[in-house]
């Protein structure tokens, strides 16, 4: 949970580039708008991610940063960046309301929604590159043939 609103992470294990993985997520986040506009938005500007789901592709290139889970934000209250699960999704969610008074009670309670994180083994195919039209490295495919 961020500041203002939940934040989505995929665990992938390490084999492509940045270079490979930032047009796949750009072309996503580009399906995602086109398949349903009036949700998704893939444009920085707030006042135009008003009241949609905004799919940030800028985070997944050499560089670009994020906040660490459980890390504390610079906030009245002191919230704290907390993983969910996806079944907490379903309820509506203050994001205020995980501070470091508030979160070690919520482990204690619930668990660590990221326990078995690094043990993911998923990763990106050339076939899901394809069906995003990119090439296995990542050029789109007009230009690669």
């Amino acid at each position: 949970m961020g500041t203002r609103a939940a934040e989505g992470t995929g665990a992938l294990r390490p084999q492509r580039s940045w270079d490979e993985i930032k047009p796949f997520t750009k072309a996503v986040a580009d399906a995602l708008v086109r398949f349903d506009p009036a949700r998704y938005v893939a444009t920085l500007s707030r006042a135009k991610r008003a009241g949609k789901v905004f799919v940030d592709d800028l985070r997944n290139g050499r560089g670009a940063t994020a906040v660490a889970p459980y890390s504390t934000r610079a906030r009245p209250g002191a919230a704290v960046a907390t993983p969910l699960s996806w079944d907490e999704l379903d309820a509506p969610l203050d994001p205020a309301s995980f501070t470091i008074e508030t979160v070690p009670r919520r482990l204690a309670a619930v668990g660590d929604p990221w326990a078995e994180i690094a043990s993911v083994r998923q990763s990106i195919t050339s076939e899901m590159m394809e069906q995003v039209g990119l090439s296995a490295q990542g050029a789109p495919l007009a230009a690669s043939r």
